[in-house]
């Protein structure tokens, strides 16, 4: 157990320090914002509880709202989709639903490529939508769409290839 709390503590630190030291300096074409630190949450075992989820994702929000000054959007936004993880996964893979839940944790080589794509493109379309209108705090839909879908786009993209990169191994 004390392996399995150091493999996500660790997990944590690299996510957050790649998001922190390099994702939040890039600002391409004045719209796309990669936010690829939302892959921690994504790759929580399925079995952790409600509760531990949403503090879990409350305080990777708020440490990200720390370095870049954005008085809590990050942290609301990551709340939001820890929240509706669980059900979101169980709508695309019901599978999930039969296996012995355990320790599993989503993963590429778990539930294959297109379940991958499709949970990480509801997951993160749902974070940048939020994360955009709380930065914007006023209706502009056109604008937030500007922002939201070029840098989901560039973050999903950035999901995947961080799991395939780091996280396909068999731990």
């Amino acid at each position: 157990m004390n392996r399995y709390i150091n493999k996500h503590i660790a997990r944590f630190i690299l996510i957050v320090s790649i998001q922190i030291l390099l994702l939040n300096n890039i600002l391409f074409i004045g719209y796309v914002n990669p936010y690829a630190y939302i892959l921690f949450i994504i790759m929580l075992p399925i079995s952790i509880s409600k509760n531990q989820l949403l503090i879990i994702s409350f305080f990777l929000g708020l440490f990200i709202d720390m370095f870049q000054n954005s008085m809590g959007s990050h942290a609301f936004a990551c709340v939001l989709i820890g929240y509706l993880r669980n059900s979101i996964l169980i709508f695309i893979t019901p599978q999930i639903r039969n296996k012995k839940q355990g320790t599993i944790e989503y993963s590429i080589k778990e539930f294959g490529l297109q379940s991958a794509i499709i949970y990480t493109t509801i997951i993160t379309f749902i974070h940048h939508l939020i994360l955009f209108s709380l930065e914007i705090f006023q209706f502009k839909p056109f604008y937030i769409l500007l922002k939201t879908i070029p840098s989901s786009i560039c973050s999903i993209l950035l999901i995947i290839t961080f799991q395939y990169l780091f996280f396909n191994n068999k731990e």
